[in-house]
């Protein structure tokens, strides 16, 4: 299986360095912004195989980037993965509403992301 290409978009650098660290760790490629913005050029710039998603960045939430990926013929089928602080049962709802593939909620277990990394690829790559 070719080397997956992952964005992680957190403004906390300490959830971004250990997400580096776990997921390069895993054996995965990984890139690591602080906003949607910064996350939307290297989107532009870069393959993809996978998002991991702040809900509560600054500027554009991770709903709001979520949703116009969604809603974008280019971006349509990338997998996105919300980790968030957010754990009430109607901000799970909203996410998946607007289309986020999976959901969890810090504190997370960092074996629990990578599975659902990989499950998240497998989907997608079934579906495509």
């Amino acid at each position: 299986m070719p080397t997956l290409n992952i964005l992680v978009v957190d403004d906390e650098e300490s959830i971004r360095d250990m997400l580096l660290m776990v997921l390069e760790n895993a054996g995965m490629n990984v890139t690591t912004v602080a906003t949607a913005e910064e996350a939307q050029q290297s989107l532009a710039e870069t393959s993809v195989d996978l998002l991991v998603l702040d809900w509560m960045l600054p500027g554009i939430s991770g709903i709001e980037m979520t949703r116009r990926l969604k809603n974008d013929p280019k971006f349509t089928a990338l997998p996105v993965i919300l980790l968030t602080a957010r754990a009430e049962r109607n901000d799970r709802i909203r996410a998946f509403e607007v289309g986020v593939n999976d959901y969890i909620t810090k504190p997370f277990s960092p074996r629990d992301l990578i599975i659902r990394i990989n499950s998240a690829i497998n989907i997608s790559k079934n579906l495509n």
